[in-house]
């Protein structure tokens, strides 16, 4: 049975990711369609203790959805850390009326939310929006299908001008804490080697590898690291080579911010959708504190505590085909 909610607020918090604004048009056009009055937050928590909360209406949804960053903007806010900044928070949503809130995020995000519930038990319902796809409780994060085929693209491009030149190529991708963007984009591009957080980097079977590879007469090599690799990303990773085969020519791209930005992907697009409908009902249902995923294609409601970057293990079968198939 719906509940006696009737205005509630949007943000966005942390980093951006293709699919927020489809998310964001599926939380407005959803809670209007219940005759419940949405408030968009800009700049995250940041925003809710300045007080840069506007009305939302269906009109300011328009035409968003395969548009790539956040119309609500984005960022951090250290502010909001403290007890003064959520009790400032707090008032500027009285002020508006503010009953309950969708926020749109990471696991930094999500925590927050538990410590200003702590204080104010204001409901809050969590999507998942990270591209690193870093989050349990949901099978796919918003942003992390857009990402990946990102990188596929520069990747097969860089691989173009590797066999062109005969070069050995070190391409870094985006996850600090998680491999799923440089595990997914190399099985995708057939590199070499793929370099990830989850597991330790053991230098020297790299270079056997190059080395077996150079002895065999293979000479384009395209090797895949993540930004949060134990051994140090792909400017270290390239000096250690050029010492090692000074006669490999060598070079590192790193693709940066490319990854969050660009239109986001169909699957991105549904995945927002779905998860953004599904957000404000279940706010009407009395549900808080919680981050909606979607796990085997079901929906799934999973505490905020338990939603975290948690680094899962990867299959030694896995790692095994990309060695193969990189013969």
């Amino acid at each position: 049975m719906a509940n006696s909610i009737r205005k509630i607020g949007v943000l966005t918090s942390g980093g951006d990711s293709p699919g927020m604004n489809a998310a964001i048009r599926a939380i407005v056009r959803t809670a209007l369609y219940y005759e419940i009055e949405v408030y968009g937050i800009r700049r995250g928590y940041q925003g809710m203790i300045e007080g840069d909360i506007f009305r939302m209406e269906t009109t300011d949804v328009a035409n968003i959805i395969g548009r790539g960053g956040t119309i609500l903007k984005t960022a951090r806010s250290k502010a909001f850390m403290t007890d003064e900044g959520r009790r400032t928070a707090f008032e500027q949503l009285q002020k508006h009326g503010i009953e309950a809130l969708v926020l749109i995020g990471g696991d930094g995000t999500f925590r927050g939310a538990v410590e200003f519930f702590k204080q104010y038990t204001i409901p809050a319902i969590g999507l998942p929006g990270t591209i690193d796809r870093d989050l349990s409780g949901t099978d796919y994060t918003i942003g992390f299908d857009t990402a990946v085929n990102t990188a596929v693209e520069a990747i097969d491009k860089i691989r173009d001008t590797a066999e062109a030149h005969d070069r050995l190529f070190i391409v870094e991708v985006m996850g600090r804490d998680a491999g799923y963007i440089a595990l997914n984009s190399g099985i995708a591009c057939g590199a070499e080697d793929i370099l990830i957080p989850e597991l330790v980097t053991h230098i020297d079977q790299v270079l056997k590898r190059i080395d077996y590879d150079e002895r065999r007469k293979k000479t384009v090599h395209v090797l895949v690291v993540a930004e949060g690799d134990d051994f140090g990303g792909a400017a270290e990773l390239m000096r250690l080579v050029k010492e090692r085969f000074p006669g490999i020519d060598t070079r590192a791209t790193i693709l940066g911010h490319i990854q969050r930005g660009g239109s986001p992907t169909y699957a991105d697009r549904v995945l927002a959708s779905r998860l953004g409908y599904a957000a404000v009902n279940a706010l009407r249902a009395g549900d808080t504190q919680v981050m909606v995923g979607i796990i085997n294609d079901k929906l799934v409601y999973t505490p905020f505590e338990q939603v975290g970057k948690e680094n899962a293990h990867i299959s030694d079968d896995l790692i095994e085909m990309i060695r193969v198939l990189a013969v």
